[in-house]
């Protein structure tokens, strides 16, 4: 393991990070070095085999120069009025990006801008502690750059947050570990879009990305991850969340590329009438491979979670579904429900779903269940009646099964995209038209 340690040590001690900080890093180094990567004798990662990722001889990110203006016009999210930060191979791109216009009372800066302020020293690396994962160490490790944004009790931010990772090395493989702490006091509002995306097709990269939420009591974020990388790239992005009493988390997750993706979505509701939406989309085709764990924490009484997850498959590509929702002995009155609902476009399509319930409550509405079908035969022919092409019928139908998640989604730009990401990766809906 030290490997893929030890170039991180040097450049880490170039920077004469705070004590706290080479704490973070120390642990996170001890449990990669104790655990390495996760393997299929792991619970966890019994269906998402990384052994390529770990005999692969990452290197780390240097400056990338090479995306232009016109590169990140092509990537960026069309009409959305947003703040931006571009990372182009894990490295900040100022001339690209631009942080303003958010409002008083909204700090947004990069993560090793912020080591001096209490809120960052507070939060940074509490949740993924408590995160027992070879990704998560190997970030608390050797994470660079990344934003830190904090709304102050009552504000809201004035537009939305979007940042972009492109990932670009096609000569050899670079590793990135993007990390994001996002804090809203209470009453505040916010809202972030991740974006993880390839320069091209041939770019060959590891995107092991963490971020942190904490809401305080009344707050509010609505948090974005779109995964669109390089076919031949990974992604590790891992969501970690703590909520307050009476605050709202709503996270939107849309898996699109990459050769091997894994999203874990982690919420802890740790005060009273705490909600969280957690509603996600997986598309695969040729033979990727998209794994989604969630696990939801019920930790105080009278909270509501929902899962809504659908996956769409085609060719021989793998998704996989791992939904657990806890509820401690404490949290009396939980209402927590889970869904995960998949369509399979080809014989050689496969889904592993593993919905599950840990109940240590005796007064809770719990409810939890997982579907795999292909397209109704009968609904094409009802579309056929009426003048569609089976093509066309069945692109319609695939479009609509998918467009429920696209709905739960409050920004319209991101919907757009999204609609218009989906004809385009299925073959059958080429010049479909669709009004989001």
């Amino acid at each position: 393991m030290s490997r893929v340690l030890d170039n991180t040590t040097e450049r880490i001690m170039d920077r004469l990070e705070p004590a706290w900080v080479e704490t973070l890093r120390s642990l996170g180094r001890e449990k990669f070095e104790g655990s390495g990567y996760p393997t299929l004798r792991d619970e966890a990662w019994r269906f998402t085999n990384v052994e390529v990722i770990a005999q692969t001889r990452w290197q780390d990110a240097s400056p990338g120069e090479k995306v232009t203006s016109a590169d990140v016009a092509r990537l960026v999210i069309p009409d959305l009025d947003a703040a931006a930060a571009v990372f182009v191979d894990g490295v900040f791109r100022e001339d690209l990006s631009d942080l303003s216009g958010l409002g008083t009372g909204v700090t947004c800066c990069l993560i090793g801008d912020a080591f001096d302020r209490e809120s960052a020293r507070r939060h940074l690396g509490r949740l993924s502690r408590e995160h027992d994962d070879g990704f998560t160490a190997l970030n608390d490790a050797k994470f660079g750059p990344g934003l830190f944004v904090h709304v102050e009790a009552g504000r809201e931010a004035a537009k939305p947050i979007h940042v972009l990772s492109i990932g670009t090395s096609t000569q050899e493989p670079v590793a990135t570990h993007c990390r994001n702490l996002i804090v809203a006091d209470r009453g505040a509002s916010v809202k972030v879009i991740e974006q993880y995306a390839g320069l091209s097709n041939e770019a060959v990269y590891l995107s092991n990305a963490l971020t942190e939420i904490v809401a305080a009591e009344e707050g509010f974020v609505e948090h974005y991850v779109l995964e669109r990388e390089s076919e031949r790239a990974f992604n590790v992005s891992t969501l970690l969340i703590e909520q307050g009493a009476r605050s709202k988390v709503h996270s939107h997750t849309v898996l699109l590329g990459g050769r091997i993706v894994r999203n874990n979505v982690v919420p802890v509701l740790a005060g009273e009438h705490a909600h969280c939406l957690i509603n996600g989309l997986y598309v695969g085709h040729n033979d990727q491979h998209l794994d989604n764990a969630m696990r939801v924490r019920h930790a105080a009484p009278n909270c509501e979670s929902r899962q809504y997850y659908k996956g769409i498959m085609n060719d021989r590509s793998r998704g996989v579904f791992t939904g657990r929702i806890v509820v401690d002995k404490v949290a009396q009155k939980t209402d927590a429900i889970q869904t995960n609902r998949n369509m399979l476009l080809s014989d050689d399509a496969r889904v592993n779903a593993r919905p599950q319930l840990e109940i240590y409550a005796d007064d809770v509405r719990c409810t939890h269940g997982a579907t795999t079908g292909r397209v109704d035969d009968e609904a094409v022919f009802y579309f056929r009646s009426r003048g569609l092409s089976e093509p066309v019928a069945r692109a319609m139908l695939v479009y609509a099964f998918a467009a429920e998640g696209f709905d739960r989604m409050e920004l319209v730009p991101v919907r757009r995209l999204l609609a218009a990401e989906m004809i385009a990766k299925l073959p059958m809906a080429r010049g479909l038209s669709i009004e989001v």
